[in-house]
């Protein structure tokens, strides 16, 4: 066993979060076993309780889960802060250029080292990340994944259909290849396979067929898309399934809609679609940084919460502009104060943060895996230094709660916050 001594943050199972402003986490390293929390509390209360432990010292710093990322690209790393009227000229001048490169394993291999290193330097410790149309692109990041032992979530995109050369793929054999990455790599370690059709108007319906018979023969793999992200976009997609009662009645239509399933964006929905995302069980990855500097819209935090619809945050880079945490849940926190000039609701910072963690982590379906610090989770956390600069020292100096504390990583936090970031207990 080893322990920790710190601050600590962690979340109870209806999102409040639990502070030890002097606590003590616990941590089972047995070699063998993925190393897992014991305990986490009060440092007076619990260091009784383990004589002769091995403590590292960390007072002065917050330990907190690792945070969950629930929609990247990262063979968009090299598109953040491409400039492009919106999200269909975007993907069309950059995007689809940028990704034809990834047939080239051994470019796919460096890209998703800098990626990996970049998401660990920001604290980001579990991830749900789209590969690009080539095999190759999809085996370079489980392989950089697991030589880092992180819990990682990827696949092939699908897209044979309105996607030039180099991206577009073939129908028959697109369906062949996820299916035997799923068989070579889901489940192995700490990695998982997700179901990637691009978005529904780059798939033909044979291709979505393909992909919901596979998502009933594989029902613990995960699937992920993008929805109603953007009004031209919605129309397109309107144009192509007319007999779909909306853009996201089209995946339902597919068999694309249950547990595990991670759709992005999910800006433009009506009160149905709301419902169907809460019944199926299907969740959203919220991408505040993406959709403000596309110009795409705000997700609508109230109408969500009142249909009961699960979700959390993700940076969706490289339409979003940056890896870090601390950037998502301040724009976030924007998107919620939009909310609120109609609705009363405002976002407290421990929600954001929860969003960002426990939340993400819940909406994956691995709540009690990642994303808090509860006994029983893997030892996924983040040692955090809220003094790493001096305004943020100045104004963490003056917390007079745990919000205010909060509040203060989140507004002036960025990478130089993250002292240490421990993966799997290491």
């Amino acid at each position: 066993m080893t322990g920790y001594r710190a601050s600590l943050l962690r979340f109870a199972d209806d999102a409040t979060p639990q502070f030890d402003a002097d606590g003590l986490l616990v941590v089972d390293d047995t070699p063998g076993r993925t190393p897992v929390v014991l305990a986490a509390g009060d440092h007076a209360a619990l260091a009784p309780r383990y004589p002769g432990l091995a403590v590292q010292d960390l007072r002065g710093h917050l330990i907190a889960p690792g945070f969950v990322d629930l929609h990247v690209h990262y063979p968009q790393t090299d598109v953040i802060g491409a400039p492009a009227a919106g999200l269909l000229p975007w993907l069309e001048n950059y995007t689809f250029p940028h990704e034809s490169r990834f047939h080239d394993a051994g470019y796919a291999r460096g890209v998703a080292d800098f990626f990996f290193d970049e998401l660990l330097r920001h604290g980001v410790t579990t991830a749900l990340t789209f590969a690009t149309s080539h095999v190759a692109s999809v085996n370079a990041a489980f392989e950089a994944a697991q030589s880092r032992g992180l819990r990682f979530i990827t696949g092939k995109v699908l897209q044979d259909r309105h996607s030039p050369d180099g991206v577009r793929d073939d129908t028959e054999q697109s369906l062949l290849d996820t299916e035997a990455l799923i068989q070579r790599w889901h489940g192995v370690d700490r990695l998982g396979y997700a179901i990637t059709p691009r978005f529904a108007p780059t798939s033909t319906p044979a291709q979505l067929r393909g992909a919901g018979e596979l998502a009933a023969n594989y029902a613990d793999v995960w699937i992920q898309s993008h929805v109603a992200e953007n009004l031209d976009e919605i129309r397109w997609a309107g144009e192509l399934f007319p007999q779909s009662r909306s853009y996201l009645a089209t995946y339902g239509d597919f068999g694309l809609l249950r547990e595990r399933a991670v759709y992005a964006h999910c800006i433009h929905m009506d009160a149905a679609d709301r419902a169907q995302m809460a019944s199926t069980g299907a969740v959203a990855a919220v991408s505040p940084t993406s959709n403000l500097f596309l110009g795409s819209g705000f997700f609508d935090y109230a109408a969500a919460d009142a249909a009961g619809m699960r979700y959390g945050l993700a940076s969706d880079v490289g339409g979003g502009t940056s890896f870090s945490p601390f950037h998502t849940m301040l724009a976030a926190y924007y998107v919620g104060r939009e909310n609120h000039t109609k609705t009363g609701l405002s976002l407290s910072p421990g929600h954001l943060w929860w969003q960002h963690t426990a939340g993400a982590a819940q909406a994956l379906g691995l709540q009690g895996v990642v994303g808090n610090l509860q006994p029983g989770c893997e030892a996924d956390f983040v040692v955090l230094n809220p003094k790493a600069t001096p305004l943020l020292a100045r104004k963490t100096a003056q917390a007079d709660s745990l919000d205010e504390l909060l509040f203060a990583l989140i507004v002036l936090g960025d990478d130089r916050v993250v002292v240490r970031t421990v993966v799997a207990g290491r």
